[in-house]
């Protein structure tokens, strides 16, 4: 098992302001092994019977526990999930619980109206910068076969386990909690979305190849954002004249799947650019970070926008080469934000 420090320190820091963690990831992204590493802690899987019998009385199983560190796995397998981690946070705050469920589950009103302000939410990414170093792997292969454990390990190229994975996504995600019909229409917006990772977001681009309407294609964005799927990512601006204000931009949550539907087994080097922009942006949202992008009507583009309410904005450009980076963007952006 790989011991994943940087994850393992942000599970610590986080038990120090909440007594419940929600941990939160794309199925295989790691969530099991991860909490499985945590010293000193009492292993719970809720998929097994036996387990979810002896949550059934949540004081009763609650109270041998107090003063433990416990994993709650696979926590939507109960039948009233938020409901034990409710008890848990309000009358056995001495009980540190680390819980991992479906990443749909927490898009319930139930879940969110009886956890707001009880639980500390932590965002397992595919694998970051840090996670490189812990699996002693290279940039170009976590570029290529992406950031799930299992494949970037996997010593055989993984293209069939990209198809496994959407499937069981569908199955065991998508239709669990949001009762989607239209399988071939939703898989193809998925392949259509994922091919063009980054890009800019028109519903009508997608409605007539995926034979479905406009607000169905906004409602099919709205599902897989809320399932982590894929990240989006709005524009930043103070509501210029001269800026974009409403066309987010959508990337493929992890760059192995971006591989996997644009068809690219071995990058170009001009495609390389185009990954590390894809992995830059998961850096950014394994340190909490969530950002923006910003264009002008004139063209001008940055990559990612860090702005903290209060603070001046930071503009970062991502390139794989030094020789691909043109200072113009920067300078425009500047002009309109001296400051940062």
């Amino acid at each position: 098992m790989v011991i994943r420090s940087f994850w393992l320190e942000h599970v610590e820091s986080a038990w120090k302001e909440r007594s419940l963690l929600w941990l939160r990831g794309v199925r295989r992204v790691g969530k099991t092994s991860l909490c499985r590493a945590l010293p000193h802690v009492e292993y719970f899987d809720c998929e097994l019977p036996r387990v979810r019998r002896q949550m059934e009385d949540a004081e009763g199983f609650l109270s041998g526990l107090e003063g433990k560190r416990i994993v709650l796995d696979e926590v939507h397998r109960l039948a009233e999930p938020a409901q034990l981690l409710k008890i848990a946070t309000d009358h056995f705050p001495s009980i540190k619980v680390i819980a991992t469920g479906s990443s749909t589950l927490e898009a319930t009103a139930s879940f969110r109206d009886k956890l707001t302000g009880r639980k500390r939410d932590l965002w397992l990414t595919p694998m970051n910068a840090a996670d490189l170093a812990d699996f002693k792997g290279t940039l170009r292969r976590r570029l290529v076969r992406g950031g799930l454990p299992p494949f970037f390990l996997a010593e055989a190229d993984p293209e069939k386990d990209f198809q496994e994975w959407i499937d069981s996504f569908w199955a065991k995600d998508i239709q669990e909690l949001f009762r989607l019909e239209r399988r071939a229409s939703f898989g193809k917006f998925v392949e259509l979305l994922f091919a063009q990772s980054g890009g800019t977001f028109e519903a009508s681009r997608f409605a007539a190849p995926a034979e479905i309407s406009r607000a169905s294609v906004t409602n099919y964005l709205a599902v897989l954002e809320a399932a982590m799927a894929v990240l989006v990512v709005r524009p930043f601006s103070t509501r210029r004249s001269t800026e974009i204000l409403s066309t987010p931009k959508v990337y493929a949550f992890d760059t192995g799947f971006a591989c996997y539907f644009k068809g690219w087994t071995e990058p170009r080097p001009e495609d390389m650019g185009h990954l590390w922009e894809h992995f830059v942006l998961n850096e950014l949202h394994s340190w909490g970070w969530r950002p923006n992008y910003w264009r002008d009507k004139q063209g001008h583009e940055i990559d990612f926008v860090l702005a903290a309410p209060g603070r001046s904005p930071t503009a970062i450009e991502c390139k794989w080469t030094q020789a691909a980076f043109d200072p113009g963007p920067l300078r425009v952006f500047r002009r309109f934000y001296p400051k940062g």
